[in-house]
Order: C-alpha cells, then sequence, then structure tokens
C-alpha cells in the first residue's frame, strides 16, 4: 500500500519540483496555445470587402484566458504575406524581452512561413489587458484580449460578478491597412478610419451595419463585469452604458478602489474593468435595451482630425415572453473636447492601496527625467514628401526623433554590437521655453532621426515628468506606453510643468498602477516606477502613428547581481534579421 500511495503522489512531487525549478508559483499552469496569422476576407459599411491579416481567421482575434502565476506559450505561425511581430500589452515579462515583441527594438519580424514561440508570465498582472501586432500598422486588425482571472483559491476584490461580456474598441479602413501605413510613413497626415468599432462592428449608427451590431444579454439584478479594451490605433473615447452608471474596479489589469461613474474615458492602449448593476425596472413603460456608446474624446486641433463616427453595441434584458424590438435608450456623453470631464474622470482613479494589495510607491527617485513629447516635421532631401512645405511629418520625445535600426536593439545589447544604437538618449529637452504657447519654437520644429537609448541601473527609482508641447500645432493627448513595467501615476496637469509646485500635488499614497496614461494636450504627467526588469524594453506613444513617426525611446535595464536579477538568453528560435 505504501508503494502504492507513492506512485499516487509522484506527479505532486513532480509539479513542486517543476515549480521550484522553473520559479512557476505552485498551483499555476502551463498553457500552449497556436496563433496563425493569415489573410480572412470581411466586409463593413455596405460591401466594402477586403482581404486583411487576421489571427486564426477571427476579428477581433481569439481571447487568451489564463490565472494569476500561469505561463502560456503561444506558437506564432506567420501564413501571411508580411512581416509582422505579436506583443503582449500591460505584461511585465520578467528577464525575458525575448517575448514582448515591439519589432526591431527586442526582436526582427517573424518572416511569412516561419514562426515563434513566445513566452507569457503573469507574474503580478490580474484583470484585463490585451494583445496586438507590433510592426507598421498591423494592430488595426492584428489583436485581441488576455484575461487574467486570481488565482486558484483567492478572488476578486470585489463581488463576483454574475457574468462578464469583454467589448474591444476600434476602429475600421475600408482601405487596405498597409495603405494607411504608407500614407503615415510618407509624411502626411494619415488617412482617418471610416467607422469607430466594438467588437469589430461599426453598429446601428453606420451604414448597412444595424444588423451585426454587437448585443450582450443581461438579467434584471445581476451584476456583471464588463472588460473594455483601446484597441484603436488612433482615438481616445468617452464610453458609456445608456441608463446606467459604471464602477471602475481595475485598470491595466490592477485593481482600483471602486470608483463609480456616469462614463469613462480610455486612451488607446488602456483597459478598465467595469462592474455594472442591471437594476432597471422590468415594467411596460420601461423599455428593456439600452445604447453601450463609445464616442471620441480629441483634445487636439483641426490639423489632427480624427474619425468622429459614434459606434454602438447594445445590452438588453432578458425577458420570459416575447416582445416587439425596442429601439434602445440613447444616453448623450461628454462633448468631444471636454477636457475638464476628461481630466475629471481620470483624476478619480485610485489604486487599493491596502494590506492585500499595497501601493509601494517610494518617496524620492534616483533618476528624474523631464521628456517633451512633441509633434515636428523632417527634411525630405528629394521634395517628394507629403508633409508641410514639402517635408515628413515627425514626432519626438526630447527633440530625438526614434528610427527602428536593421538589427533589433535587444540582439545588439546582448551580442555587443556596435553602431546599432547609442546610449545618449537625454534627461531633459535641448532647451526650455513655454511649451504650450501656440508660438512655434522654429528651432525645435525640425528633427533629425536617431536611435537613442536610456540605460538604468537595475533596481534604480525612476521619476519622469511628460511635457505636451505645442510645436507644430502641439496635437493631442498623448498615450504613453511603457513596456517591461507598470509605473505609479502620481501627477497630471495643464501647461507648463513648475518643478517646484506641481510635485506638492503628487499622490504617493494610492496612484493608479497602469502601464499606459495619458499626458494631456499642453499639459503634464508624472510616473516613477523601479527598473528591476533587465533587459531592452520600449515606451513610446500609443497612437500609431506618432509611434511610425519617432515618439519613442528604448531603455535598457542592466543586469543585477544574483541570477534572479539577470536577463534569460535568447530562445534557440528567435527570428532572423
Amino acid at each position: 500500500m505504501f508503494i502504492s500511495k507513492l506512485f499516487s503522489l509522484w506527479p505532486v512531487a513532480v509539479g513542486l519540483m517543476l515549480c521550484c525549478l522553473f520559479s512557476i508559483p505552485c498551483g499555476a499552469k502551463i498553457h500552449h496555445r497556436t496563433f496563425v496569422i493569415q489573410e480572412a476576407t470581411y466586409t463593413r459599411l455596405c460591401n466594402h470587402t477586403k482581404s486583411m491579416l487576421t489571427v486564426n481567421g477571427s476579428y477581433p482575434g481569439p481571447t487568451i484566458y489564463a490565472r494569476r502565476g500561469d505561463t502560456v506559450y503561444v506558437k506564432v505561425i506567420n501564413r501571411g504575406n508580411k512581416n509582422i511581430t505579436i506583443h503582449w500589452h500591460g505584461i511585465n515579462q520578467p528577464r525575458d524581452p525575448w517575448s514582448d515583441g515591439p519589432e526591431y527594438i527586442t526582436q526582427c519580424p517573424i518572416q511569412p512561413r516561419a514562426n515563434y514561440t513566445q513566452r507569457i508570465q503573469f507574474t503580478e498582472e490580474e484583470g484585463t489587458l490585451w494583445w496586438h501586432a507590433h510592426s507598421e500598422y498591423d494592430r488595426a486588425t492584428v489583436h485581441g484580449a488576455i484575461v487574467i482571472y486570481p488565482k486558484l483559491g483567492t478572488t476578486f476584490p470585489f463581488h463576483k460578478p454574475y457574468k462578464e461580456f469583454t467589448l474591444i474598441l476600434g476602429e475600421w479602413w475600408n482601405e487596405n491597412i498597409t495603405y494607411v501605413y504608407q500614407t503615415a510613413i510618407d509624411g502626411s497626415h494619415f488617412k482617418l478610419s471610416d467607422a469607430n468599432t466594438i467588437n469589430g462592428q461599426p453598429g446601428d449608427f453606420m451604414p448597412c451595419s444595424s444588423n451585426e451590431t454587437f448585443k450582450v444579454q443581461v438579467e434584471q439584478g445581476k451584476m456583471y463585469l464588463l472588460r473594455v479594451i483601446n484597441a484603436a490605433p488612433e482615438n481616445d473615447f468617452f464610453f458609456r452604458v445608456s441608463g446606467h452608471n459604471v464602477t471602475v474596479v481595475g485598470a491595466d489589469a490592477s485593481y482600483t478602489k471602486p470608483y463609480v461613474n456616469e462614463f469613462i474615458m480610455i486612451t488607446p492602449g488602456q483597459t478598465m474593468d467595469l462592474l455594472l448593476q442591471a437594476n432597471q425596472l422590468q415594467n411596460s413603460s420601461s423599455p428593456f435595451r439600452y445604447y453601450i456608446i463609445a464616442d471620441i474624446y480629441f483634445d487636439g486641433n483641426s490639423n489632427a482630425i480624427r474619425d468622429a463616427n459614434t459606434t454602438v453595441a447594445i445590452l438588453e434584458y432578458k425577458t420570459n415572453h416575447s416582445a416587439p424590438s425596442v429601439r434602445p435608450v440613447f444616453t448623450s456623453l461628454p462633448k468631444y473636447n471636454d477636457t475638464n470631464a476628461s481630466a475629471a474622470f481620470t483624476s478619480g482613479l485610485r489604486s487599493l492601496a491596502n494590506l492585500n494589495d499595497p501601493a509601494v510607491v517610494t518617496q524620492s527617485a534616483d533618476v528624474n527625467m523631464y521628456i517633451t513629447l512633441s509633434a515636428n516635421e523632417q527634411m525630405c532631401h528629394n521634395s517628394s514628401c507629403l508633409g508641410p512645405n514639402n517635408t515628413r511629418l515627425a514626432a519626438s520625445m526630447n527633440n530625438a526623433s526614434f528610427q527602428n535600426p536593421k538589427i533589433d536593439v535587444l540582439d545588439a545589447y546582448y551580442n555587443s554590437i556596435a553602431g546599432v544604437y547609442t546610449t545618449d538618449f537625454p534627461d531633459q529637452p535641448p532647451s526650455f521655453f513655454d511649451f504650450t504657447n501656440a508660438t512655434n519654437e522654429d528651432n525645435l520644429t525640425y528633427v533629425d532621426k536617431s536611435t537613442k537609448v536610456k540605460v538604468l541601473e537595475y533596481n534604480s527609482i525612476v521619476e519622469i515628468v511628460f511635457q505636451g508641447t505645442n510645436i507644430v500645432n502641439g496635437w493631442v493627448t498623448h498615450p504613453i506606453h511603457l513596456h517591461g513595467h507598470r509605473f505609479y501615476a502620481i501627477g497630471r496637469g495643464t501647461g507648463n510643468f513648475n518643478n517646484t509646485t506641481d510635485p506638492l500635488s503628487y499622490n504617493l499614497v494610492d496612484p493608479p498602477y497602469q502601464s499606459t496614461l495619458g499626458v494631456p494636450k499642453n499639459g503634464w504627467a508624472t510616473i516613477r516606477f523601479r527598473a528591476a526588469n533587465p533587459g531592452v524594453w520600449f515606451m513610446h506613444c500609443h497612437l500609431e502613428t506618432h509611434t511610425i513617426w519617432g515618439m519613442d525611446v528604448v531603455f535598457i535595464t542592466k543586469n543585477g547581481n544574483s541570477t534572479e536579477a539577470k536577463m534569460l538568453p535568447p530562445p534557440a528560435d528567435k527570428p532572423p534579421c
């Protein structure tokens, strides 16, 4: 009997040994998924049919489900007609930048007829995130949700919802996405999308779209969790469920203090978890269908217009009797350029900051950076560019406009390949002036391309003040996304940052813990994070055109002293350049 018991415990013992060997939390699982990049045909807006890149033929793509502590291996097989990479947005990827995904930053693209297996480690993330292509403009169609549940034996820090729905906000172009990308790299204002979407559908208010409007069904009295993802390449959104308030309980896969509001404002790249109580009374005088609305938020000027089409889904109450279809209730949102509404909503986000989920905010920083975010122009030597005065539109951080190298930065760093990047990204702009004044600074309008990185010591505390500028008419809110880390968003304001008075307003008690935040037009925002993840990590504006135009920088975090503080070696199947 003893021998039989020993053998019955053998799988458990092996599992425990593997947990220790690979630092996988015991009880966690390893999952395997296959993503096939392939062309598929889709039709929207009255017979506008096109072939476009997808994952497994679906748009949006498949959802990855896991628990905190799990590891997911995704084999990406490229059966498309172009190079591509996949990024797991908001996942820290401890010590493993090889799986992070941005092209020519941490890997060279996966070429057609090739494949690459990437590892996703869910170490501290819990809630909703997403994945998307990180090459050219392909995230417009190649994207999907990531849902991370609590560890086994734990639960949400709020009442468990009866059911949940994922709502991915996006944009649809009638043209091929490669053409949209080409308009951006030609240096002109990019081609606007033809519709905004919820789960790939434009909704009732767009031509030939009402029959396919996405619908969710609820029961009166039940609580639901809405997982909202802004996958749009260019648009911020005000989002609301008509007739209902929502309670924000998470942002960027980090829990927040419950925050009740009529609407949310969500920038490209951000995710939010919302509780919705289905509390509308069911009687003959009350309608049972309500529009879920996404309208753009846009604080820019006419030189940076956006697709302003309203997109809707439908929330309908389940009934026990058949009733004629009722047009859903529509509720208005703040005006598209209501900066006060946007700022008021954003200021209400707070981390839990309790014993089970503490906010570990340092009171000072080792590295202080002041980074200006600017629209610029680049001289076009053959006078064939389509920007103002035959220039090419560009963008920059601290007047450095990033360009992708021919070999990825990570490979160059790991293998000490010279000439791929320089380590002179500045901690502050080349000159200080009234950044938010409408008068252009001619000497800072034009930028040259470079591949500058910032090197960080392991475990250093980094504070960055992002300053929006009005060079070349300033443009818009910039959603800044940091790979490999999440940060505390400790401050935000309008106008030029004041180094003496503005830090007095910092929230160092319960700031939200995020991986993407919006820096307001002609305003500032401050983040603080610990550089405890060795490797090469991208930071960029999540407006796709701004990334293409150069509003990017790379951080290289050095190895620490212990084995657990050193970057992992490259995988054998890493794509070649």
